[in-house]
């Protein structure tokens, strides 16, 4: 048997892949006792993302080659800009982060890297670009949250964290991206390669700076 593709991208990326969905910051977040700073810290980032991600989507809409692909995307980018961004809201008024708070805070380096690697691959218009980041971003998120077992953290800012990464519409999509990726980054190889290899070093510098708290 052949293969696939995306197995090829992940071997690739070890350790690195690993590391992250056996980050202390995953294991603190699933055995819910993830201090508070940490966390606010890391949403705090990661809300930042929606904007670049979202830019992402649409350039993978806008490459695709089926229609069924772009209905896909386009139920994705409702998700996101819906039940996760309310996520967000609803746990920063939970953690008391106020407006000005979220404002105030600078990139982190791993963050600034990671809205630009973004915004690059939509800009090569090349639908395996778009896919390699989206499947680092989604696909490595559900390897780490399918760790979780029950009863989950009883805190909604933990458990629903985990939640929206692993409920079976989450792992279905993922299967998606991977199997889109399967299918065409063969033939960009090199250029899924290091989207997809530059994205899990990312991930990984963007858990480790979670723990970067000032004062």
């Amino acid at each position: 048997m052949t293969a696939r593709f995306t197995d090829s991208l992940r071997q690739h990326s070890e350790p690195s892949w690993t590391q992250c969905i056996e980050h202390r910051f995953v294991n603190e977040l699933l055995d819910g006792s993830l201090a508070d700073p940490v966390l606010i810290n890391y949403l705090i980032q990661d809300h930042r993302f929606i904007d670049a991600f979202l830019t992402l989507l649409g350039a993978a809409m806008a490459s695709a080659d089926t229609f069924e692909a772009r209905i896909r995307l386009g139920r994705f980018a409702g998700m996101i800009a819906g039940e996760e961004n309310t996520y967000f809201l609803r746990a920063f008024q939970a953690l008391g982060v106020s407006q000005a708070q979220r404002l105030e805070a600078p990139d982190s380096v791993p963050t600034a890297g990671f809205k630009a690697i973004m915004r690059e691959a939509a800009a090569t218009r090349s639908y395996a670009a778009a896919l390699a980041v989206l499947n680092v971003a989604e696909g490595l998120y559900l390897d780490w949250a399918l760790r979780a077992r029950e009863p989950l953290p009883p805190r909604f800012e933990h458990a629903e964290w985990i939640t929206l990464h692993n409920s079976p519409a989450f792992q279905d999509f993922v299967a998606f991206l991977r199997a889109e990726l399967d299918r065409v980054g063969p033939d960009q190889a090199q250029l899924s390669r290091d989207f997809f290899l530059r994205s899990v070093a990312l991930e990984q510098a963007f858990f480790d700076a979670a723990y970067d708290l000032k004062g």
